[in-house]
C-alpha cells in the first residue's frame, strides 16, 4: 500500500490565526519556519566578528519577542514574516554593537571599504554601523530599495523571497539590489551624502 504525502499546513492562515491570539496556530508557524528564520539569522551572524556572543537561536528568540511585543503586528504572509523577522534581528544585532562600541569608548568609523557583493566574513561592529547609517540615508530616498538591500544582506532572503515579501517582480528586485548597492558603496568610500 503507498502512503499518501503529508500535506504541510498553508503557513499564511496559521500567522493570520496565530495573531489573533490562537497560541496553537502560533506553535505550529514558529515550528514550520523555524528552520528558516534560523537560516536568517546565520546569515545576519556571519557578518559578524566570529566571537559574537550571540548564537541563532537566541538571536531569533529575541526577534520574535521584538516582532509579537509590537503595538499591531501584522504579517500578511510567510515573506513578509520573514522580512519583518530579518528587520528585527538587524536592529538587535545594531543596538548590540551600539552598545558595544559604547562601553569601549569608541564611535562607529566614517569609511568602510565595503565589499562588492557587501558581505564579509569579517565584518566589524564599526562596519554594520557604517552600513545601518548608509542604509538609513538609503531609506531617506528609496525605501524600496532600502528594503531589498535590507533583506538580501542582512537577512539573506532570495531575490524571489524579497520580490514575494514586497508584491513587485525579481527583475526589480535585481535592479533595486544594483542601485542601492552603489548607492551605499558611494556612501562608504566617501563619495556621496
Amino acid at each position: 500500500m503507498e502512503e499518501k504525502p503529508v500535506k504541510k499546513p498553508e503557513i499564511t492562515p496559521l500567522i493570520h490565526r496565530a495573531q489573533e491570539g490562537d497560541r496553537q496556530a502560533e506553535d505550529e508557524f514558529l515550528a514550520l519556519l523555524h528552520s528558516e528564520l534560523r537560516r536568517l539569522a546565520g546569515s545576519h551572524l556571519r557578518k559578524e566578528r566570529r566571537d559574537h556572543t550571540l548564537q541563532p537561536t537566541a538571536l531569533v528568540n529575541e526577534a520574535y519577542m521584538r516582532l509579537r511585543s509590537s503595538r499591531h503586528p501584522h504579517w500578511n504572509d510567510r515573506y513578509h514574516f520573514l522580512a519583518m523577522a530579518s528587520r528585527a534581528m538587524r536592529h538587535i544585532l545594531i543596538d548590540y554593537a551600539r552598545k558595544r562600541n559604547a562601553a569601549k569608548g569608541r564611535g562607529p568609523h566614517n569609511h568602510v571599504d565595503l565589499p562588492p557583493e557587501l558581505t564579509s566574513q569579517d565584518m566589524r561592529l564599526d562596519d554594520v554601523l557604517a552600513i545601518d547609517a548608509a542604509l538609513q540615508q538609503l531609506e531617506a530616498l528609496s525605501q524600496r530599495q532600502a528594503a531589498v538591500i535590507e533583506m538580501r544582506f542582512f537577512g539573506g532572503l532570495s531575490e524571489e523571497e524579497i520580490a514575494g515579501a514586497l508584491g513587485i517582480g525579481s527583475r526589480t528586485v535585481k535592479r533595486d539590489w544594483t542601485s542601492g548597492r552603489a548607492f551605499l558603496q558611494g556612501v562608504l568610500s566617501g563619495s556621496a551624502l
